[in-house]
């Protein structure tokens, strides 16, 4: 039935238009209690043996949606509703900001993929604190806050505009991330060499440990698929030396050759810059998770995204590591019945397995051990 509605309304769009309508369709549904508990019913059920424990949390299970979906924290109840076991909003900066010029967001659909180059379109750290703030909510879940630089703000001064959006965020964020490796704010990702990076983490950490005395806010840090491998160690090391409590790797790619892209050339050059997302991205994302689980094992918890489709890349990201896995493009493709699938399959996979929990499951392909 919906890939029906995609082919027959949401691809004939524009890619942001069809996204703010069925966002508004999904805030709508969650704010009417009666449809709201028969959609959670039917999409969300709870699989006890699915639960993981990650940054502190005790989560339903594994699967949450990446930041880039719900970019001001609007539609969270909606999103949960839905079946995510946590929701990443954002990207969140210290001013608002209109991001770039439209057209923005554009599909390969031959790929399954997305490429956008947005620019963090937000309402400012500010507006977003006061929404969190006076949200009340009605399906409990997860919700981290992914913040980045505002484009406004020159390099040298990003570290107090970063450090400004986690005084007014880290009490409301089940975890932070900083955000220092989409493709489309000018500058960002030199923010990834360790020599800048170090005192970001650092400075993000004194700032959240200030703002929020009564408990310990868990930081993470996004890196780009782009890196070299021996930036991904440096990371990795620099992740561990600070006492990170985690990774997300990765965001999108700004790279087009090597990923077997089915879309036309001539297409790819018509749209332009921008960071891709979606099934191409899969190979490298996962390569990226390998490396870091090899690099740092069990000392800081690893999310993987990028790429992930189904209840079989969910678990093959599980057993190359990650504690968590993220998705978001697929949800385009496959739409509300998605988190429903990957859970079912994930309970399948892992009865079929060896393993008695997700967690023991965790890094379990580097163990040597039969999936």
């Amino acid at each position: 039935m919906y890939r029906t509605l995609f082919v027959l309304l949401f691809q004939r769009m524009d890619p942001e238009r069809a996204h703010q309508m069925a966002f508004g369709w999904i805030r709508l549904t969650a704010r009417l209690p009666g449809l709201r508990t028969l959609v959670a019913g039917l999409l969300a059920p709870r699989h006890p043996e699915l639960r993981v424990t990650a940054l502190g949390r005790r989560m339903p299970g594994p699967f949450g949606l990446a930041a880039g979906f719900d970019k001001n924290a609007t539609g969270i109840d909606g999103l949960a509703m839905l079946g995510f076991d946590h929701v990443e909003i954002g990207t969140v900066t210290g001013r608002p900001q209109p991001g770039n010029p439209r057209r923005r967001l554009f599909r390969l659909v031959p790929d399954r993929a997305l490429i956008n180059r947005m620019g963090f379109n937000n309402d400012g750290s500010a507006a977003v604190a006061a929404r969190l703030a006076a949200r009340r909510a009605v399906i409990p879940t997860t919700v981290g806050v992914n913040i980045g630089k505002t484009k406004a703000v020159p390099e040298e001064e990003a570290v107090e505009d970063y450090v400004t959006s986690t005084e007014r965020l880290a009490g409301h964020a089940d975890y932070l991330v900083v955000n220092v490796s989409s493709p489309n704010t000018p500058g960002l990702r030199n923010l990834q060499t360790v020599e800048r990076l170090r005192p970001l983490l650092s400075a993000v950490r004194q700032a959240a440990d200030r703002t929020v005395t009564e408990r310990r806010v868990p930081l993470l840090v996004k890196i780009a698929p782009d890196l070299a491998d021996e930036d991904v160690d440096a990371v990795a090391d620099l992740a561990v030396e600070l006492g990170l409590d985690g990774i997300i790797a990765t965001n999108t790619t700004v790279a087009r050759d090597g990923l077997g892209l089915a879309t036309e050339p001539a297409v790819l050059a018509d749209i332009g810059a921008g960071g891709l997302s979606g099934a191409p991205l899969a190979p490298r994302s996962l390569e990226v998770l390998r490396r870091l689980h090899a690099r740092v094992g069990g000392r800081t918890t690893l999310v993987s995204v990028g790429g992930v489709q189904t209840a079989e890349d969910v678990w093959e990201r599980i057993l190359a590591g990650a504690t968590l896995v993220q998705g978001y493009s697929a949800f385009v493709y496959r739409g509300p019945f998605w988190c429903r699938s990957v859970h079912r399959g994930l309970v399948r996979l892992l009865r079929d397995s060896p393993y008695s929990t997700l967690g023991e499951a965790v890094g379990a392909a580097t163990r040597g051990r039969r999936a």
